[in-house]
């Protein structure tokens, strides 16, 4: 059973945004498994990919807010680093031998759940927008970075 179901109400209505959040929950889901199985090798695989994969999904995210002129958009590549600077946190406390794994998935889905309901529901409109200018309805992940 997965630690971590993905819930509608998470969506913010960006289907390529949605789906790497879905992404994000999967890998939380793997740290599960991990944390049940105590095999720290799928955990430091799992902590690599899941951290190599927001990076991107932020970069994704603030790629599409700047060209989309998104007042906040400062502010909000702030949130990002600063978590991207927590995820290395617990890197480092796993590489020291520390079992970060419990904390480390408890952390990604609060942090996660209120990123997506408040500061990615923000800007929502404002990239909406631009994607409705663009015409651009799927495929936006691999359409955007193929330019």
């Amino acid at each position: 059973m997965a630690y971590w179901s993905w819930d509608s109400s998470y969506d913010i209505g960006i289907e390529d945004i949605d789906n790497q959040h879905k992404k994000i929950v999967q890998y939380i889901n793997e740290l599960h498994e991990a944390f049940i199985s105590k095999d720290k090798n799928i955990v430091r695989n799992t902590l690599s990919d899941i951290t190599d994969y927001i990076v991107s999904h932020f970069s994704f995210e603030e790629d599409l807010m700047r060209e989309a002129e998104y007042p906040y958009f400062m502010h909000h590549k702030n949130i990002h680093e600063t978590f991207i600077s927590n995820v290395g946190k617990y890197k480092i406390a796993f590489n020291e031998g520390q079992d970060i794994t419990g904390q480390l998935m408890a952390e990604l889905q609060i942090w996660l759940t209120q990123h997506i309901m408040h500061d990615d529901k923000a800007y929502k409109e404002c990239v909406q927008n631009l994607l409705k200018k663009k015409n651009k309805k799927t495929g936006l992940f691999e359409k955007f970075f193929k330019k």
